[in-house]
């Protein structure tokens, strides 16, 4: 190795290339300390025998490495904070990362904007690259720790304690009803195989790959289980992987849960459910949640107790369930009027940012039958081949004892339901009328039935063409907006009936 510093140091120059023996380490075993030393001497190389940092991640001795990865977590967990100047409240630590105890902080002025930043980047994406570059049996125990702190962080700033199995669902991806808190513990596997495997370094003698290789394949279903040939042959993506392990994690929820909470779970994990969740907060757009709503949606979406089993202050013979679900559907007090409301004024606005003439609340008196029913919410001009089209927005409840049943073992069944009651009272009046009945009917939890999400689908391609963006961020709008409007008269619905302390 000398001699090879000796010639990179005197023919690398010609070809442009300097070495710098000030920023060069020679990590050895101990026992060739001294022996490495006598032959480096004078060269400028610092020979070291425990490990060093490269690129982030750290080489060296299995002490060296759990203590990195230690000291890592530490600057997410203790950190020296500095405040920034500027009307927000900001913290960064001397390197600059945003921290847990900031986060707690920010929590304490804006609970939304705090978890929002939690997810994205106060904990599992903040050591995605350590995950990456260390072999998981090396910082296992140091990765659940910051899971923990992570959870502290969580139930502290949301000023809850959250069991276990509600806390398996907030480290869900959003997608199936999680928060997206990931636990870096239970997907560092996926990372490091991942990585191992896209650098083309994967040998099927490497322990450290083999032991991952294990420790993912006890985390998923047996039909997901990968093999050390199938990753070097085909490097899988750590996405995939990961989507992988919340799978199992969610039907291995779903398959305990009660059928109350099956059909929750079938419906926050519906397609676009989640949107609320994923949205950046702004008070701008309408896009927020004050501190209460948002601490009250959180028990609400993860199935925490929402009241005491008092009565209804409207309803003085029923009382309040655990889940908030008479809260969400009770008819008095007009909260279900204002939620059907906002809704309606939504999907006109996006309608109108679309170019399309539209009405609201057209119909009534018009039929033969002169019924004071209007069939559309928003009458949409020119929608189906130059007829008009009614969208009738409905929500309900997959918790009702007529669709629990349904909705506990198939996603959506309560918004179909929905959609079939109003083509049933709708459609005969709307077909006399020459416009086409289209039911944009939601569950509470914001799973949007199959009718809506064409008209969504429609929409956002006429959004994309006049607003130039692509159709995907305009549906993400439309749902982002529908969603957080929706959640927001949900928690308003149940802090306006009960409050658990």
């Amino acid at each position: 190795m000398r001699c090879w510093w000796d010639m990179i140091t005197k023919a690398g120059p010609m070809f442009g290339y300097y070495p710098n023996a000030s920023k060069t380490h020679l990590i050895v075993k101990q026992e060739y300390v001294q022996s490495a030393k006598g032959l480096f001497d004078g060269s400028g190389i610092t020979v070291i025998a425990d490990g060093d940092r490269y690129l982030g991640a750290a080489i060296g001795t299995r002490t060296y490495i759990e203590q990195y990865v230690k000291n890592k977590i530490s600057e997410f967990i203790e950190p020296t904070l500095q405040p920034l100047q500027g009307e927000h409240l900001k913290y960064k630590s001397a390197n600059g990362e945003v921290l847990l105890r900031a986060i707690s902080d920010v929590a304490a002025v804006d609970l939304h904007v705090a978890i929002s930043l939690l997810r994205m980047c106060g904990g599992y994406c903040k050591l995605v690259h350590l995950a990456r570059t260390t072999p998981t049996i090396l910082c296992e125990d140091s990765l659940k720790f910051f899971d923990e702190e992570v959870r502290l962080c969580f139930s502290s700033c949301v000023a809850i304690d959250v069991p276990d199995p509600q806390w398996q669902q907030a480290q869900l991806s959003p997608k199936l009803g999680g928060l997206g808190l990931r636990s870096l513990s239970l997907h560092s596997c996926a990372a490091f195989i991942s990585s191992l495997a896209s650098l083309e370094m994967g040998n099927p003698d490497n322990i450290h790959l083999q032991q991952a290789i294990l420790r993912f394949n006890a985390r998923v279903s047996p039909q997901d289980s990968i093999t050390m040939e199938s990753v070097l042959n085909s490097p899988p993506q750590q996405k995939s992987l990961s989507q992988m392990l919340d799978s199992f994690a969610f039907h291995s929820l779903l398959s305990s849960a009660s059928p109350v909470n099956k059909a929750r779970m079938l419906s926050v994990s519906s397609p676009h459910a989640s949107s609320w969740i994923t949205a950046i907060p702004s008070t701008r757009w309408k896009m927020h949640l004050e501190s209460a709503e948002f601490q009250m949606a959180i028990r609400w979406w993860l199935g925490l107790k929402t009241s005491d089993a008092s009565p209804c202050p409207f309803c003085p013979d029923l009382v309040l369930d655990p889940l908030g679900h008479h809260a969400t559907s009770c008819r008095h007090g007009g909260d279900v009027v204002i939620r059907h409301n906002h809704l309606r004024d939504i999907v006109a606005d996006f309608c109108r940012q679309a170019h399309l003439s539209v009405r609201v609340e057209a119909g009534y008196g018009l039929s033969s039958d002169h019924s004071n029913t209007r069939p559309a919410d928003v009458l949409v001009q020119g929608w189906d081949r130059g007829s008009p089209a009614a969208l009738d927005i409905t929500v309900t409840s997959p918790l009702t004892p007529a669709t629990l049943r349904d909705a506990s073992s198939t996603a959506g069944a309560a918004a179909y339901a929905a959609e079939c009651r109003k083509h049933t009272a709708n459609d005969a009046k709307c077909q006399e009328l020459g416009w086409a009945c289209i039911p944009l009917a939601v569950e509470t939890f914001g799973n949007w039935g199959m009718e809506a999400q064409g008209v969504f689908s429609r929409l956002a391609s006429a959004l994309g063409m006049h607003q130039g963006t692509s159709k995907s961020w305009a549906l993400h709008t439309i749902y982002s907006r529908l969603n957080m409007s929706l959640v927001r008269s949900v928690a308003r619905s149940i802090l306006g009936r009960s409050y658990v302390v």
